[in-house]
């Protein structure tokens, strides 16, 4: 099994930055695609990037149109993810989690239901 712990969320103002990192420990050998998701009340869970990191395309990124330019997604080392979040908005205002997964050929167009392995989150609340 795989468990994943997120920190660095918080409260800033619009126009802030922060960054959010995911550790990911127990049985990894078989992660090959990391990402990071966020879910605001009343809404449906939705990606906001994916990073490759075994398989076909290592190193290959994705991310969400509405914080394309605004976020990066990148490995800090070996088993730690940060997730890069500047020129926050309001309608950023989320809980945030990372979940890591098997997937290869997938790793960017699956669901997130493809993910096996999830944290608990961190909230991240932008004010305007």
């Amino acid at each position: 099994q795989v468990q994943l712990l997120e920190t660095g969320g918080g409260s800033v103002q619009a126009g802030g930055s922060l960054r959010l990192s995911c550790v990911a420990s127990g049985y990894t050998a078989d992660v090959t695609c990391m990402g990071w998701f966020r879910q605001a009340p009343g809404k449906e869970r939705e990606t906001v990037a994916r990073l490759q990191i075994g398989g076909s395309d290592v190193g290959s990124t994705s991310y969400a149109a509405s914080v394309e330019g605004r976020f990066t997604l990148s490995q800090a080392y070996a088993n730690r993810f940060d997730l890069w979040m500047n020129s926050l908005k309001p309608e950023d205002t989320a809980m945030y989690y990372c979940a890591a997964g098997p997937m290869d050929y997938d790793c960017h167009s699956g669901s997130s239901g493809d993910f096996p392995s999830w944290g608990r989150g961190t909230q991240v609340t932008v004010s305007s």
